[in-house]
């Protein structure tokens, strides 16, 4: 497959996720914002902190009011990870290799990206943006339903797949990271329904809340770092898109399972799998909850650049 290929499908699964998962974070602040005491001020700046947008935001806005925020994170050119963003570059990225694609993908694509396009147009009230970022989280959904429907499991399939869970795991370390942004009026709060909720908005954020209900009989930062960073059968945890990143990248090399790696994008991603499976919560807690998510982010985008010199880069002759 030509590299120049491989990278566009790559990147549109790490752009359409990208897209999804701001979606999924603007939602469950409006849902958190509904159910914070009176007392307790709507808080937007964390999003944006939290997704290193925070330098871009300032140098346009000068509030992190809600419609700020909103503004810069959906509808926003001049942010490159804003969801019209994302979704304009998927889709010139699949225009440039549509013949690769299958028929439903691009067309899927290229709706998506015409339905934000109108919509940044209008002005919406809470509800209508409630069932317009549910909207951006099917559609994803859809997406990549279509994709593992249509297309076949060869080198493609595979990039994409990489790409797909390396974008999911940043941003569910964010997600829990997140928690750190959102400072609490007094530390004695810790514990208290107020956090409670705020952890519970983390869970509801990847779509975890039932399934954790499952699992654990306590919403706890413990319980909830140990199901969102390091399970194995979650499929939205870190350490679950870390393996499936992983697995694809050995199907693209061909690396026989008798060997380690063969190149050195599978090195790094799989030294990061392996400090992820082989850390426990109480490492993550001694650390520290922020520290750690901020070293991962650190070796997660390294995974990336390296993917991109190993695969993507223009070698000199």
């Amino acid at each position: 497959m030509l590299s120049r290929v491989a990278n566009s499908i790559y990147w549109i699964n790490r752009y359409i996720e990208r897209a999804e998962n701001y979606a999924r974070f603007i939602d469950v602040n409006f849902h958190l914002m509904f159910d914070l005491p009176p007392e307790i001020s709507e808080q937007w700046a964390p999003l944006v902190i939290t997704m290193a947008d925070d330098k871009l935001f300032k140098e346009y806005f000068d509030v992190p009011s809600r419609d700020n925020v909103l503004r810069f994170m959906t509808f926003d050119m001049r942010n490159p990870n804003s969801i019209i963003s994302n979704l304009y570059n998927a889709r010139e990225n699949a225009r440039t290799i549509r013949e690769t694609l299958s028929k439903e993908m691009w067309e899927h694509i290229n709706k998506s990206y015409l339905r934000v396009k109108e919509a940044s147009h209008h002005q919406m009230d809470l509800l209508a943006l409630q069932e317009f970022y549910k909207e951006i989280k099917m559609g994803s959904q859809l997406f990549f339903g279509i994709v593992d429907s249509t297309v076949t499991r060869g080198e493609g399939w595979h990039f994409g797949r990489a790409g797909r869970f390396l974008e999911r795991a940043d941003k569910i370390s964010r997600f829990v990271d997140v928690k750190y942004f959102i400072l609490l009026p007094d530390t004695n709060l810790v514990g208290s329904p107020l956090d409670i909720l705020q952890w519970s908005s983390v869970l509801k954020s990847a779509s975890a809340y039932n399934m954790f209900r499952q699992q654990y009989k306590e919403i706890t930062p413990a319980n909830i770092v140990e199901f969102l960073v390091l399970d194995k059968l979650f499929p939205r945890s870190v350490l679950h898109s870390l393996l499936y990143a992983e697995s694809s990248l050995r199907e693209i090399s061909g690396t026989p399972s008798s060997m380690r790696y063969s190149n050195e994008a599978e090195k790094k991603l799989s030294r990061l799998r392996s400090e992820i499976e082989f850390t426990s919560v109480d490492e993550v807690f001694d650390k520290g909850l922020h520290e750690f998510i901020d070293t991962f982010q650190t070796k997660n985008n390294e995974v990336g650049e390296e993917i991109f010199n190993t695969f993507f880069a223009i070698k000199p002759i």
